[in-house]
């Protein structure tokens, strides 16, 4: 069995375990929304390229499915939770990773706190490791202090700016991924409020 499809079977295996223990817990809650292509798009970049969104609440945490669709075929994104739907996008974390198939189709399930209590903060400040020094995005050595800020959107961004380029997409450098070295936004939760992002909604 190749080494990726048995990691997706373990999580896929971790996730259901996680279901049946949580849904014996609580009732299950949730929504479902979708995410669209940035607004400033050129022509022939992503025309017609949307995700679908859905979440389900146990009580302990949830679990959110992103669904993918008409983006450019075998490549890889990755999935970031943002204060922001668009730029500036304040506080942003890395979620994960979603790939799309030959059809340019893809899905990513994530397990977390995807609900109105989702929220980053920076008490103190201290040490942080310095992984990547090179580059347009080096890490920073220290944080700054900020209090409890929620996030409630979502970006799906280009894993590299040569990727964007092949799919007809500006090569804009971001740091939105591992590497901080990714390509541009390809869908957001820009069709909700900056204020009301859609995991606002979702109850936990």
């Amino acid at each position: 069995m190749k080494r990726k499809t048995r990691r997706v079977l373990l999580v896929l295996g971790a996730i259901l375990a996680l279901g049946i223990v949580l849904a014996g817990t609580a009732a299950a809650q949730g929504g479902s929304f979708r995410i669209v292509r940035p607004v400033a798009a050129p022509d022939g970049c992503l025309e017609r390229a949307r995700g679908d969104v859905e979440i389900h609440s146990f009580g302990l945490a949830e679990v959110m499915t992103v669904g993918v669709t008409d983006l450019p075929p075998n490549t890889k994104f990755d999935l970031f939770i943002l204060q922001l739907p668009k730029e500036p996008y304040g506080i942003a974390w890395y979620e994960g990773d979603i790939e799309t198939n030959a059809q340019g189709d893809g899905e990513g399930v994530f397990v977390g706190r995807f609900n109105r209590e989702t929220f980053a903060m920076a008490p103190d400040s201290g040490h942080a490791p310095v992984i990547h020094r090179d580059g347009p995005y080096p890490d920073d050595s220290t944080n700054p202090t900020f209090a409890p800020i929620h996030t409630y959107h979502l970006g799906l961004f280009f894993d590299s700016p040569g990727a964007a380029r092949r799919a007809g997409c500006p090569d804009d450098v971001t740091p939105f991924n591992g590497e901080h070295r990714a390509g541009i936004k390809a869908l957001s939760t820009r069709n909700f409020p900056d204020r009301r992002g859609p995991l606002r909604e979702v109850a936990p």
